[in-house]
């Protein structure tokens, strides 16, 4: 097993400064008058830096003692990761998994990542709850908290959303077509639409087939078949649970997809992969609830409505799942002030704070937290309340970096491949084996 670039960068930093501050330090490093500076750094992204610097605002009246120096960049790992390699680390930070840099996936290979467990036992301050009552089910303990498959807790939960098979309820009930249940019910509409001009499906780059493939193993062979694939099983890609996957999908992208889709999958064009939706030349794309006010300023068809739907289940009665996409907070081990970092957290998840995230459509994993959400995103959490649908949390597990070894590339850039046809679902299917092969050595 190689090791790791980012990891070398920062041993080789902490070469370079005192042994106490590579080592993070139980305590917290205070002024002479007492009062500690928290640095906090965020990705600013689509909710925007406000509601950061309101929280921070609202955290004066309740712990007075501590000076929260805010970061909030577009651009934030560009910014941070120098100063992470030459020793500095922010306290706390907001960044999902999934983000260009890697920073969050290099930082767990190399268990980089603070302990956070004990956040959920505390109360949150300003209030008398304990932080984990106040959390909905399942939002916690997965592989996209719990990164190492174990009981401790790393990565903080901070907003949730669901991600599914987003299309235009004004259309179907034009057309008078009933929203799919069922994969045989999803290919006959298919059928009905090609007869009208329109395709199936689209999607905006092949990345955003995650949630689609996601929601297809749990599918097709449940949660436990769904971790067999995130955590490396031998020989997961052989059975025929994973060769029925690819089929259906192979179906969907040679004979369902729109054609223009591979030419537009791209960090230019992916918008107008999404106006096939708003315009009514695609049924169904895999997206999320951020897609409202990515496109608010889009054209779209007469009577356009925003909806989002499960993926259809297998056969009638089935459980469909909704991949649900999550937001982290997180604390560096190497960072000074963690016991400040942490108390910070837990308030994040204060009501107060919580009302004030939402004046951007940011959800927090909270119970009820539903209710006050604001009416264009109501559709996209009502999913949740359907009948027979489960939220699905978690994503491929840590491992050791294998050089050349990409298995997100491997699952899903491969759909491009599969319309235009220069990949076979069956080549598909082997360097899938392989891949996921090479992973398991890689984390075992």
């Amino acid at each position: 097993m190689k090791k790791k670039m980012f990891g070398a960068l920062l041993l080789s930093a902490c070469a370079l400064v005192t042994l106490g501050a590579c080592g993070g330090g139980k305590n917290d490093e205070k002024s002479s008058d007492g009062k500690v500076e928290l640095n906090l750094a965020v990705f600013e992204g689509g909710y925007g830096k406000e509601i950061y610097e309101k929280a921070v605002e609202a955290y004066k009246e309740v712990n007075p003692d501590v000076t929260i120096k805010l970061n909030a960049s577009k651009t934030i790992e560009d910014e941070i990761i120098p100063s992470m390699k030459a020793g500095k680390f922010p306290d706390l930070m907001v960044l999902g998994q999934g983000a260009k840099s890697g920073l969050v996936e290099s930082l767990i290979k190399d268990k980089s990542l603070e302990d956070v467990t004990d956040v959920l036992d505390m109360k949150v301050p300003s209030e008398e709850k304990v932080l984990k009552d106040k959390l909905v089910q399942g939002i916690v303990d997965n592989l996209a908290t719990n990164p190492y498959g174990d009981e401790k807790t790393y990565l903080m939960p901070m907003y949730y959303a669901p991600t599914g098979l987003v299309y235009n309820k004004g259309l179907l009930k034009e057309k008078g077509w009933e929203e799919p249940k069922t994969m045989e019910e999803f290919f006959a509409l298919g059928d009905k639409a090609k007869k009208e001009g329109i395709a199936l499906f689209t999607y905006p780059t092949a990345g955003y087939m995650d949630s689609y493939f996601n929601s297809l193993f749990a599918s097709i062979g449940g949660t436990k078949f769904f971790d067999e694939v995130m955590t490396y099983k031998k020989g997961v890609w052989e059975s025929e649970d994973a060769k029925e996957a690819l089929e259906i999908t192979g179906k969907l992208l040679k004979n369902y997809t729109a054609k223009e889709t591979v030419g537009n999958a791209n960090a230019q064009d992916f918008t107008k992969n999404q106006q096939m939706i708003l315009d009514n030349k695609a049924l169904f794309m895999p997206n999320g609830t951020w897609i409202v006010q990515e496109m608010e300023n889009a054209p779209r068809a007469k009577d356009f409505q925003w909806a989002i739907m499960p993926l259809p289940a297998m056969k009638s009665g089935g459980e469909r799942y909704i991949t649900t996409s999550v937001e982290s907070a997180w604390i560096p081990k190497e960072a000074k002030q963690k016991k400040a970092a942490k108390e910070f957290m837990a308030f994040l998840y204060s009501d107060k704070v919580a009302d004030i995230f939402l004046t951007a459509n940011a959800v927090q994993p909270i119970k009820d937290i539903t209710n006050k959400i604001s009416e264009e995103a109501k559709p996209f959490y009502d999913a949740y309340n359907q009948e027979g649908v489960q939220a699905l949390v978690g994503r491929f597990a840590s491992t050791d970096a294998v050089e050349g070894v990409n298995i997100s590339n491997t699952l899903y850039d491969t759909s491009n491949s599969i319309i235009t046809g220069d990949k076979t679902v069956e080549q598909w299917q082997k360097d899938l084996n392989t891949v996921s092969e090479k992973l398991r050595e890689a984390k075992d």
